[in-house]
């Protein structure tokens, strides 16, 4: 059997697969700050036994929440000397041009923790100044009287030749064994001196952190008999192993989400859509990603605490490209100093909840509005529901202020948190050359399929698909990963200039890497699947394009069909090419699959009467355009195949509800998937 946990903001979520490849379920309250236990009491309430587990898949915000609750450990930075202020000058840009009172921000390690030493490569990765030990003895005995409990090594050009980052390393780790270090080349090998400095500081915060955690994790599955695999989940849409995640932390910085994203792209595969947009919306947040004929987009360029007024901080390590916004259905209904209603980006999270869940919530939430205007029962919920309590927050919290009724107050909460999704969405798709009514959306989280009909239709998307345990989607993209590891290296060559056998060897060198570590972590060499992409730009650009190109022995044919295709994604990306103008590769970029066997999906048996659905009842539900309309409510358990559905009608869940619109229509796939017509013309 194998299981898939993933930990959100409010709810722990698990999916397992048997080994006839029956799926199942379960749901439980995250338990903060001991997430580990959150992760038991889910495997508990599935009631699977533990000793049939053979592979556990772990998705984690234990390092997100780290860095952004600012809780990670006190951490020393040694860099090359004339850099130790690289995190406090960052970059010149500033996001919000015309704020006089803009400030950058606060670096991570202070600055008498920032230590340089004596040491110089040029940009070749060539000596110029030798490593000067006594120096690096000096700083570690400094760092030992300051307590630090972490160190950060990120010195100049270490992309390029790692060796003496390598000699530092050693020397710290026998002058002081105990203290967690980490060097700039074992995170990323790309270039761009803050960046990869910031990624190493937050990798050296957060390792003592996700390394207990790991290891209270493994403890507590070992105690509870599970001897499978384990493997966590990754921001690249692959896993790794236990190992080394407790090495590389920061590449679990998205760990959980991205896998939601992965398994969009798997099911639209599987029912032929090659174009899909993936929404995902949890208690606390609402995060969506594009995905391009199948193609998950991978970025290097992520950041954390980023805003339009806020530069926030890089971290440079592939992740998912995924936009996320502080909307879910925790998300807090609240009236700014302007007299405007905003929802979220606070959250009411899983203690003490929406007002709805009767644990001392009082502030109103998206959860409580859907429930007041009929769109949720409060028999799906895990607590008494006292409807009374719930219309009295939002009456006093909301309506009050506008001189409105309850249900147009909480239509209201459900239309502003509507539009900051629909942003989001707009953000991955139009703002980047991509037009949305070309592509499908996959729904899935807690309120994903409750507001998708909406979205969909303002965003002119003509099919909607909720996935099957749609509310735990995550966990399910996870049983559908493979192992993956990403290898950047940073080599500047003009496309045109390009000494080919230099550049096979470079490729192939990569690839050893890949086989090497995989070997370590027992992937067989059958089972290692490998993707290039080369980032590239026009001589005298600063930013890049990700070109996927071939495997293989590259040969003069091999450039031109690579020039061609990044003038083809130069102009989609940036709307305009310049056939005529020289081209360079900034970075390789290898890809490296570990494959595993995936589960096998079940079909669903045949609707008995398609057209005619079982109703469970009708109940008036409170739409926009219509007010309250009797409205059909049907259990997703009792829809087979093929089973029809006409709007207004929701589908429930015992964790989700699928709202459709008068006018809209609905089919369940013979997976179990509910695909809807949103009604948009062609």
């Amino acid at each position: 059997m194998r299981i898939a946990t993933d930990i959100g903001g409010t709810f722990t979520d698990l999916v397992y697969v048997t080994d006839e490849g029956e799926f199942g379920m379960a749901k439980a309250h995250t338990t903060p700050p001991h997430f580990e236990q959150g992760v038991l009491n889910v495997i508990a309430q599935s009631g699977i036994p533990q000793e049939s587990i053979k592979m556990f898949i772990h998705g984690t915000t234990v390092i997100i929440n780290a860095l952004t609750e600012r809780k990670g450990v006190k951490t020393g930075l040694i860099t090359t000397k004339g850099f130790r202020d690289v995190l406090e000058i960052a970059r010149g840009n500033r996001p919000d041009l015309y704020n006089f009172r803009y400030q950058k921000p606060e670096p991570f390690v202070e600055r008498y923790l920032r230590r340089e030493v004596e040491e110089r490569l040029n940009y070749k990765g060539e000596v110029v100044t030798p490593l000067n030990e006594a120096q690096v003895a000096d700083i570690v005995a400094y760092f030992r009287e300051e307590q630090v409990e972490a160190i950060a090594v990120a010195f100049l050009h270490s992309y390029v030749n790692p060796a003496h980052e390598q000699k530092t390393v050693r020397l710290i780790q026998q002058l002081w064994p105990e203290v967690a270090v980490t060097a700039s080349h074992e995170v990323t090998k790309e270039w761009r001196e803050y960046e990869r400095t910031s990624t190493t500081v937050f990798n050296s915060y957060v390792q003592p952190i996700a390394s207990s955690y790991i290891d209270r994790l493994y403890n507590k599955l070992a105690e509870s008999q599970s001897h499978g695999n384990n493997y966590i989940m990754q921001s690249n849409g692959g896993t790794t192993t236990f190992a080394q995640a407790k090495k590389t932390p920061i590449h679990l910085v998205e760990s959980g989400p991205v896998a939601g994203i992965y398994g969009a792209a798997v099911i639209g595969e599987l029912i032929g859509e090659q174009n899909v947009i993936a929404f995902d919306i949890g208690g606390t947040t609402a995060k969506c990603s594009l995905i391009s004929k199948g193609e998950v987009k991978v970025t290097t360029d992520y950041y954390i605490e980023r805003s339009d007024k806020e530069a926030g901080y890089p971290i440079k390590v592939p992740v998912v490209d995924i936009v996320e916004i502080g909307n879910g259905g925790g998300s807090i209904a609240w009236i700014d100093e302007t007299g405007s209603l905003r929802v979220g980006p606070q959250s009411a999270g899983s203690v003490p909840g929406p007002v709805a869940y009767g644990r001392g919530g009082t502030e109103p939430t998206t959860t409580d509005a859907n429930l007041l205007v009929g769109r949720l029962s409060k028999e799906n919920f895990d607590y008494q529901v006292d409807l009374e309590q719930v219309k009295a927050a939002v009456a006093e919290k909301v309506a009050k202020h506008y001189g409105t009724t309850v249900e147009e107050a909480a239509l209201g909460i459900i239309r502003i948190a509507n539009s900051n999704m629909l942003n989001a969405l707009k953000l991955i798709s139009i703002r980047k050359g991509y037009d949305p009514r070309d592509f499908a959306l996959v729904a899935f989280g807690g309120g994903g399929s409750m507001h998708a009909a909406a979205l969909a239709k303002e965003l002119g998307v003509k099919k909607v698909i909720i996935p099957v345990a749609s509310s735990v989607f995550s966990a399910w993209g996870m049983l559908m990963t493979d192992l993956r590891h990403d290898y950047i290296q940073t080599y500047i060559k003009r496309l045109q200039e390009q000494n080919l056998p230099g550049l096979n060897e470079e490729w192939q060198r990569l690839e050893a890497q890949a086989a090497q570590q995989f070997s370590e972590e027992g992937v067989a060499q059958e089972r290692i699947v490998f993707g290039r992409i080369a980032d590239m730009r026009y001589i005298g650009q600063e930013h890049t394009v990700k070109v996927p190109v071939p495997s293989g022995i590259w040969t003069t044919e091999t450039l031109a069909d690579i020039m061609a295709r990044f003038h083809e994604l130069h102009e989609q990306n940036y709307t305009f090419k310049l056939e005529g103008a020289t081209a360079e590769i900034v970075n390789l970029h290898l890809t490296a699959l570990g494959t595993v066997d995936k589960p096998v999906l079940k079909k669903l048996p045949p609707a008995i009467d398609a057209n005619a659905p079982a109703v469970k009842e009708v109940r008036p539900v409170y739409f926009e355009e219509s007010g309250w309309l009797d409205t059909a409510i049907y259990l997703r358990a009792d829809l087979g195949a093929g089973a029809k559905i006409d709007g207004p009608a929701i589908v429930e869940e015992r964790s989700a509800s699928t709202l459709l619109y008068p006018g809209q229509t609905l089919t369940v796939d013979e997976y179990g998937n509910l695909i809807m017509d949103t009604g948009v013309s062609a």
